[in-house]
């Protein structure tokens, strides 16, 4: 019998883990074939050179008490390479004030009045303390946005000035707009279990803090060279065969496997293959199984994205930051002018970061929101210079930079909007009846990289065991 064949379509970051756990799997004679749209491998992990320095323009980070990422680049002999924060503390701009971001909440929700004294007002402080004196929460298992329980529950300063920023910062979209079952489980879970009040929700939710003198574990984790490292390392232990710029056009089934319909419109090439992992975003899954799973295409039509920009400046050797690693900047904070601010969050990676200290002062703004599509149809040069005086505003630097560089992510980011968890469950069972055939991506189960890795492994193991089978029989 032949070596088998297998395609993954998608070279982000699923992609990849996807193509590593076939080859895993299926050994060294397996046929393995990447196909990828763009120019590159890699996705949303994209490392440039800014002011002579290996910097990241998309993910910067993974989060390391997730385990799938960092035992991925353990696996892979990346270890020594592992870098995590500085304990720089993170700031939020809310209410024209920068404050640090508070301890002991939940992705913003407070856990106690107390964690929150420091960012609310008198009368948001009144709010969040009145909330377990309201009717108890009972949502009947339906799903709600988040903005919509907070501002029921606390008024709108927990949703504005906290909630909102951390949301935006991870799906770059807004806590009215965003799923409470998605985007917080774990608070969901505490609520179904009978816990009536919101801030008792959110303590029971909260991990317990760890002893004063205990050794808190990192939080992040990235690598020193780079996440396009983790990118290239894929590849090479995957060693699959790479088809770069070139778009997948037509699905169909065969009797025995799939043929995929490759390259330009005008004179596509057929690829037979004994299984398929797809691990692209909505919109290309969405055409790519119209025919073959139209249930799951109707669930990647649910699923709007987000557009963002990242804008880094590499600013002049010395340039003295404040001390933080990072500013979240909350929706419709202004200048003193009265100009909006362009940016929705800052990182100042050269403090943030160990191995980016010394040599040119590296900074990213991050802009873009969903549905802010006005601010991302400027030219590069205005985004930078938009950019520049949002630090200027933030934090009195104005220090010309040496490099800069802009990288946008147009549609980058899934919404995961209310009743999210039910069209993924829909998609997942549709593409269940489909021997050979299985989905990967940010789509699913989580937007960071270690759900997405996650979502490759599994998505490998479902198409593998179906080759494996046929093989055996």
């Amino acid at each position: 019998m032949s070596a088998s064949h297998v395609a993954v379509v998608g070279g982000g970051i699923s992609g990849l883990v996807a193509a590593y756990r076939l080859r895993r799997l299926l050994g060294p004679l397996a046929r393995i074939t990447l196909l990828e749209q763009a120019d590159r491998l890699g996705g949303k992990l994209r490392t440039a050179e800014v002011g002579g320095r290996a910097y990241d323009v998309g993910a910067e980070a993974f989060l390391h008490r997730r385990p799938e990422a960092a035992e991925l680049v353990a696996e892979l002999g990346l270890a020594h390479d592992l870098a995590h924060p500085t304990p720089a503390p993170s700031g939020i701009l809310a209410g024209g004030v920068v404050r640090s971001i508070p301890a002991h909440t939940l992705l913003g929700v407070p856990a106690s009045v107390e964690a929150v004294r420091p960012v609310l007002s008198a009368e948001g402080l009144r709010r969040v303390a009145a909330e377990p004196d309201l009717p108890p929460i009972d949502l009947g298992g339906a799903d709600v946005t988040v903005g919509a329980l907070l501002r029921e529950r606390f008024g709108p300063e927990v949703a504005d000035r906290l909630v909102g920023p951390l949301l935006g910062g991870v799906y770059a979209g807004r806590a009215d707009s965003l799923g409470l079952r998605a985007t917080l489980p774990r608070l969901a879970s505490a609520l179904d279990s009978g816990v009536g009040s919101l801030l008792a929700a959110a303590a029971a939710a909260v991990p317990a803090p760890p002893p004063p003198d205990a050794r808190r574990p990192p939080v992040f984790g990235t690598l020193t060279g780079g996440l396009s490292t983790l990118v290239d390392r894929l590849a090479e232990v995957a060693a699959p065969e790479v088809r770069l710029g070139l778009p997948v056009r037509g699905l169909a089934r065969r009797e025995h496997g799939w043929r995929l319909e490759v390259g330009p419109a005008t004179a596509p090439a057929r690829l037979d293959v004994d299984g398929i992992v797809l691990a692209v975003p909505a919109p290309a899954a969405r055409k790519l199984l119209a025919d073959v799973a139209p249930a799951a295409s109707a669930g990647y039509a649910e699923v709007e994205l987000a557009s963002m920009a990242v804008v880094a400046l590499a600013l002049p050797p010395g340039t003295a930051l404040p001390e933080r690693s990072g500013v979240l900047l909350a929706e419709g904070e202004r200048h003193a002018d009265g100009t909006p601010f362009t940016a929705k969050a800052f990182t100042f990676s050269s403090r943030k970061w160990a191995h980016l200290d010394g040599g040119p002062v590296l900074v990213r703004g991050s802009v873009g929101r969903h549905g802010q599509v006005e601010v991302l149809q400027r030219a590069d040069e205005e985004l930078v210079a938009a950019v520049r005086a949002d630090l200027a505003e933030l934090t009195g630097v104005t220090a010309a930079p040496v490099d800069t560089a802009v990288t946008r992510w147009g549609g980058g980011l899934p919404q995961y909007g209310v009743g999210h968890l039910d069209v993924v469950r829909a998609v997942e069972e549709a593409v269940a009846g489909l021997p050979g055939l299985a989905v990967a991506g940010a789509t699913l189960h989580g937007v960071g990289i270690p759900a997405c890795v996650a979502t490759g492994d599994a998505a490998a193991a479902r198409v593998a065991a179906h080759v494996l089978g046929r093989v055996r029989g």
